[in-house]
């Protein structure tokens, strides 16, 4: 496997890392100008990317078996370079840690983020391979400036655009 650098670098490389930097840095960016104080801005970064690994592995450990049995030899999990068991591990860590994060935020902003990371999941599941599978993304990408402008002070709602 090449040791514990590369055994991390293949765990990294299953969480879909460049999607997952480019929504956690909107995230970032929509708290900045949204106006929130960079520690909350950071609490709010933080969530998203959680909720981001959390997706993004639940994904690879979804599509293991699918992958192995196409030839993915591109997909770490799927060609043994790290175990089910790590990504599925990873997986629930990042999933907590998401939870505690955007709940830490507020209720209201949390139940947002918490809805747009379950729409992620409820594609990597259920609706992928489906006629509605961009629903989900609709609602994923729809609720995340919600999610920040609900985690200004006052809890403001984002507009209607």
């Amino acid at each position: 496997m090449g040791g514990p650098v590369s055994y991390a670098g293949n765990l990294a490389r299953c969480a879909h890392p460049a999607p997952a930097l480019g929504v956690t840095v909107v995230g970032f960016l929509l708290a900045i100008a949204a106006d929130l104080e960079l520690p909350r801005a950071l609490l709010v970064t933080s969530a998203v990317a959680a909720g981001q690994l959390s997706i993004g592995w639940s994904n690879d450990w979804r599509d293991r078996d699918r992958d192995r049995k196409s030839g993915r030899r591109d997909k770490p999990l799927a060609n043994g370079a790290v175990s089910a068991r790590v990504v599925g591990f990873a997986t629930l860590l990042a999933a907590i840690a998401c939870v505690v994060l955007s709940l830490a935020v507020g209720a209201a902003p949390g139940v947002l983020h918490l809805s747009a990371v379950a729409a992620a999941w409820a594609y990597n599941f259920w609706l992928k391979a489906t006629v509605v599978s961009v629903v989900p993304y609709a609602v994923a990408f729809g609720l995340l400036p919600a999610f920040v402008v609900a985690a200004a002070p006052g809890q403001p709602t984002a507009p209607y655009w």
